[in-house]
C-alpha cells in the first residue's frame, strides 16, 4: 500500500479508512465538517446508495458532511450511521429548530464473496474510519472500502484479480484544484488511458496471465454474476460551484472511469461517483476544464488503486502478473 495528498489535498476535506480484521472488507469516509456542496451521478444498474435524492438541484439541502463509501453490499450503507454519530458528537450538521442533524450520503461495493459474508462494515466501522480521518495523505490500496474490491470477473471468481481503492490531484498553477478517490470493484478489467495496457483482469484458464474481457464479451455467455461489483468514489474540487454545475462535473467524471474500466457502467455494475465543492477558490466556475480534469483525476485513482493493492489467496494483484495486452 502507497500514500499520498489526493483529495486531502483540497483545504477542508480529510479522509479516513477503517479495515476489518474478520475479513478483507471495510469502509473509507470523506470528511468535510465545515460543509460542502455535493452532487452525485449513478451510472450502473446495480447501486446501493443512502441520501443521493437531497442532491438533487431541485431538493433544499445545499451541502453535506461527508460521504461514505463502504463494502459489505447493502448491508454496508450501516457504517454511515456510525459517521453521523461522530458529527454529532462534535455538533456538526444542518441546523434545524431543535439538533444538528449530519447530512452523510453513502455508496457501497459488494465483497460478500471474500471470507466470510456474515462480516460486514457497520456503524462501528464508519465512527473508527471518521475518527481516523486526516488531512495528511491517504492510504491506497486493499485498505477501507478497497479491502475486499475485485475486478475481472467475467471470467468467473477464479480468474479475478484484486481491486483497490486510489486517489489522484491535478493543481494548476492559478490555484485550481481537482481531486478524486475511487474503489474499484469492476466486473470488467482495468487498463491504463495513457497506453492502453490491460493492468489488471480476466486471467487465463491457468491463472499465470492476463488475457482482458475482450473475447469472453464476444462468447455466448460470460460469467457475470448479478449486482456483485460496482466502482464508487469522490471527486472534488476546490472551486466555489453549486449543485447543478456539480452534477455536471460528477457526469464528465464518469468518463474516467469509462476510459479505464471496460466495461463500465453494466449491468451489474452500481458505478456512482459524487461530486464536492469547498469553495475555497472564488473564480468565475470553467466547468469544461473542471469536468475534463476530473475524468482525468478518476482514471488515474483507478489505475492507481489496483497498483496499490496486495494480492489475496486466489486473487493476485496487479504486482504479482506481468502487465500483458491480449
Amino acid at each position: 500500500m502507497t500514500t499520498t495528498r489526493g483529495l486531502t489535498a483540497i483545504a477542508g476535506i480529510e479522509v479516513g479508512h477503517h479495515t476489518l480484521d474478520a475479513r478483507p472488507t471495510g469502509c473509507t469516509v470523506v470528511l468535510a465538517s465545515g460543509g460542502a456542496a455535493a452532487a452525485v451521478d449513478v451510472r450502473g444498474a446495480s447501486p446501493g446508495t443512502r441520501e443521493v435524492a437531497l442532491l438533487d438541484p431541485i431538493n433544499s439541502i445545499q451541502q453535506v458532511h461527508a460521504v461514505v463509501l463502504s463494502g459489505g453490499s447493502a448491508f454496508g450503507l450501516a457504517a454511515a450511521d456510525g459517521v453521523m454519530r461522530y458529527l454529532d458528537e462534535r455538533g456538526i450538521g444542518y441546523r434545524t429548530r431543535t439538533a444538528r442533524v449530519p447530512i452523510v450520503p453513502a455508496a457501497i461495493l459488494y465483497d460478500l464473496g471474500i471470507g466470510d459474508p456474515a462480516v460486514r462494515p457497520t456503524a462501528d466501522c464508519g465512527y473508527r474510519a471518521a475518527r481516523a480521518a486526516g488531512g495528511d495523505g491517504i492510504e491506497e490500496g486493499s485498505v477501507g472500502a478497497g479491502a475486499g474490491a475485485t475486478v475481472g470477473k467475467l471470467g468467473g471468481p477464479d480468474r479475478a484479480m484484486k481491486g483497490g481503492i486510489g486517489t489522484a490531484l491535478i493543481e494548476l498553477p492559478d490555484g485550481l484544484q481537482v481531486a478524486a478517490l475511487m474503489a474499484v470493484n469492476a466486473v470488467g478489467d482495468v487498463h491504463d488511458p495513457a497506453t492502453g495496457a490491460l493492468l489488471a483482469g480476466v486471467r487465463s484458464a491457468d491463472g499465470l496471465r492476463l488475457v482482458g474481457s475482450h473475447a469472453l464479451l464476444r462468447a455466448p455467455a460470460p460469467d457475470a454474476s448479478q449486482g456483485e461489483n460496482t466502482t464508487i468514489g469522490v471527486v472534488a474540487t476546490n472551486v466555489a460551484l453549486d449543485k447543478a454545475q456539480l452534477g455536471v462535473v460528477a457526469r464528465m467524471a464518469h468518463d474516467g472511469l469509462a476510459r479505464a474500466v471496460r466495461p463500465a457502467h453494466t449491468p451489474v455494475d452500481g458505478d456512482t461517483i459524487f461530486a464536492l465543492s469547498t469553495g475555497s477558490l472564488e473564480r468565475p466556475a470553467d466547468l469544461l476544464r473542471i469536468g475534463a480534469l476530473a475524468a482525468d483525476v478518476t482514471a488515474e485513482a483507478i489505475v492507481r488503486g489496483v497498483r496499490a493493492a496486495s494480492g489475496l489467496p486466489g486473487y493476485p494483484a496487479v504486482r504479482d502478473l506481468k502487465e500483458s495486452t491480449p
